[in-house]
């Protein structure tokens, strides 16, 4: 997926004018009967215009008048709910469209599968046995098919056999191309991308509409978009306030009825008049709650469209809420916390060998090993001065590193040079006729106890120059990263292989609260079982098929869109950047939905309160003078039952920015989060509608 197509400006004219044209087409009463707050505020609407058309024939200019500005705004406050919603869906549509261009019917070269064992693909075509074409969207789960270099892959599946270099900045926006092979955690082909080199076959994983661009369109556009459990709790809430507020209003009119006739009993002069159906119907409007009832599905699809930005594909919305309520990471060492290469950190010499002899052996004995280990440490032993060599000058005959020996090195002036891991040194020195430095062994040890990986560097005439010390560099920053989260009150847990003395000690550099060391399939879904025992939520990631147990059990389950199969169908969300530490920003998007939805559920319901001030004291001033002293923002009668309703249309257009871009997130206590949530937003919920109706008031006032 493209980023330039999917972030696009908050207010895009495109967007808007498509969100204009479906805030209209939302006011069917099919859609209405979606949201109970709104369609209270739809039937209100109706009753309120016939009102309108009756007092045109039946009663006076300015009382029809009245009442038509009320059905207007009304309307309007109905509409500006229906654009906040079209505008989220917009938004989404428009990351569909760029997947959409991404999807392509290309042909397959579909393989026998009658024929195909495995291992005999350009056998089979050495035969004369040739692939039959057919067309992408036909494929079937368990179909094989051969992509060759210049090949669109043409469905999700698995690589069974063969490697390629692939192009998927069709999905992830990512231009430079990834390695795809079989076997192993980098098998997951997607359909759509490009075959750059090479070939591969592969083994459909999807049948028609059911791959995972088709997914990530459906997820995008909302097709799919579920309430979860708290937005239904949240619904049934808004729901019951409304109720309330009905039956509330309902009886308003018969208590005016009698309390007007009771009056003018006492006092035939006193002009008290009952309460209206317009007056009832605005003050309905008003007290229930319809910011966030006209926000939330906005506020809902939003939440998941900042997902997609983050080019995190969620399969449902639980995930990403559940996500905002983790409060266990599981995070990989390597690749997550570590950088996922050792990189040579230290020369320390022994056996009264100067640190510049074991740096030029060491450089000697690493030109020919081109692992990341062996290139760093001629990086390193350049910071020592040993700089650009003349390899035809020396004479030298290199010996490459190589899996077995687990050593390399050089034969140079009747020098034999060996750097490899401590016992294969160990092992050579003593086939050569010589015997391991006691020393070097002590060292070997410290460097051990310090979560750090010895290589030794010896020489066949027994003569040991010393230790070279490689580290798992933790990342940058993520220390500070780890004491963000635990501020959030989120438990991290760096999972690994290696053994308990160096997860220890990398523990401890990075700064997370507990480590599982030699870890299994089996430990890690029998850690994730516990905390889930405990009350916790736990989130995490993983790439392999061995990791696919444990991401079905997780709460939060991200899934590498660079691993296998198994790993991507149980995970509910795929990352499509497949960056492990990406887990880190979808606990924040998840927590920053929920934020968004408390506070403006907050600002919402104190709103609510301020208009009771605006509209109770006027209605009722005529019968009960003694309200006038609740007038505190002393708004014209003729003018302020209009004015709140005006407000309260505008409020919602007002807040569509905040629900669309969310609540900013900051690690912080929950106790403060919510001391700061209930200033801002309880607070300023009670003093905008003061400060908002009373403007209004007095511009209304201009023209009365």
């Amino acid at each position: 997926m493209s980023k330039s197509a999917e972030m696009k400006s908050l207010f895009d004219p495109v967007i808007v004018r498509g969100a204009v044209m479906a805030a209209l087409a939302k006011l069917s009463p099919r859609e209405q009967t979606r949201n109970p707050v709104m369609f209270v505020v739809f039937v209100v609407s109706v009753l309120t215009t016939v009102l309108w058309v009756h007092a045109l024939v039946g009663t006076g200019e300015e009382r029809a008048s009245f009442i038509g500005w009320i059905a207007v705004w009304l309307w309007f406050t109905l509409l500006f709910a229906n654009f906040a919603e079209a505008m989220a869906e917009g938004r989404g549509k428009a990351q569909a469209a760029s997947l959409r261009r991404a999807r392509r019917d290309v042909s397959a070269k579909v393989l026998d599968a009658s024929l195909f064992s495995g291992g005999q693909t350009w056998e089979m075509m050495r035969r004369g046995v040739r692939p039959t074409h057919k067309p992408g969207a036909a494929l079937h789960k368990g179909d094989i098919v051969l992509v060759e270099a210049g090949d669109v892959i043409p469905g999700d599946g698995e690589v069974i056999e063969g490697v390629a270099s692939v192009n998927e900045s069709a999905i992830t926006g990512e231009s430079a191309p990834v390695i795809r092979e079989a076997g192993g955690d980098r098998s997951a082909v997607t359909g759509g991308t490009t075959v750059l080199s090479d070939w591969i076959v592969v083994r459909i994983a999807a049948n028609p509409g059911e791959t995972f661009l088709d997914r990530m369109i459906a997820m995008v556009e909302g097709a799919k978009r579920q309430k979860t459990p708290n937005e239904i709790a949240l619904d049934i809430l808004l729901a019951e306030l409304t109720i309330i507020f009905l039956l509330a209003c309902a009886t308003l009119l018969p208590f005016s009825l009698y309390a007007v006739k009771q009056v003018n009993a006492a006092n035939p002069d006193s002009g008290a008049a009952p309460i209206t159906v317009t007056i009832l119907a605005a003050l309905l409007v008003c007290l229930i709650p319809t910011t966030i009832g006209g926000l939330l599905s906005a506020i809902r699809i939003a939440g998941m469209d900042r997902l997609v930005q983050a080019n995190v594909i969620a399969t449902s919305g639980r995930a990403v809420e559940a996500a905002g309520d983790v409060d266990v990471l599981l995070l990989d060492k390597t690749g997550t916390i570590t950088l996922g290469n050792r990189q040579a950190s230290r020369f320390i010499p022994v056996d009264g060998t100067s640190i510049e002899e074991l740096a030029d052996a060491a450089q000697l004995a690493s030109l020919a090993d081109e692992t990341p280990e062996g290139r760093s440490i001629v990086v390193l032993a350049k910071k020592h001065g040993l700089r650009e060599r003349n390899l035809h000058d020396l004479g030298a005959t290199f010996t490459p590193f190589s899996a077995q020996t687990r050593m390399s090195g050089v034969s140079l002036g009747g020098r034999e040079i060996r750097k490899g891991s401590a016992d294969a040194v160990a092992a050579y020195v003593g086939r050569m006729g010589g015997r391991a430095s006691e020393e070097a062994k002590r060292v070997v040890d410290e460097v051990s106890k310090r979560g750090s990986t010895p290589l030794v560097v010896a020489d066949g005439k027994g003569r040991t120059y010393g230790v070279i010390e490689l580290k798992d560099i933790v990342k940058g920053g993520i220390a500070e990263r780890f004491a963000e989260l635990r501020r959030m009150g989120i438990r991290t847990v760096m999972i690994t292989g290696d053994n308990p003395v160096t997860a220890a000690a990398i523990a401890a550099e990075a700064g997370v609260d507990d480590f599982l060391a030699q870890a299994t399939p089996e430990n890690k879904l029998d850690l994730i079982r516990q905390h889930q025992q405990g009350g916790r939520l736990v989130a995490m990631t993983g790439d392999g098929t061995n990791d696919a147990p444990a991401l079905a059990q997780a709460d939060v389950a991200v899934a590498m869109n660079s691993g296998t199969q198994a790993a991507k169908e149980a995970g509910n969300m795929v990352d499509l950047d497949s960056n492990p530490t990406k887990l880190i920003e979808v606990v924040q998007i998840g927590k920053q939905l929920l934020m968004t939805r408390g506070s403006l559920t907050t600002f919402s319901i104190a709103n609510d309160v301020a208009k009771y001030f605006a509209i109770i004291p006027v209605a009722f001033a005529a019968t009960y003078p003694q309200l006038n002293a609740l007038n505190i923002m002393r708004l014209d009668p003729a003018t302020a039952i209009l004015s709140a309703v005006i407000f309260n249309a505008l409020i919602i257009v007002a807040l569509i920015p905040l629900a669309l871009r969310g609540v900013k997130y900051k690690a912080v206590e929950a106790s403060v989060l919510l001391r700061n949530n209930l200033l801002i937003y309880g607070l300023g919920g009670l003093a905008a509608p003061f400060i908002g109706i009373k403007a209004i008031d007095l511009i209304l006032g201009l023209f009365v």
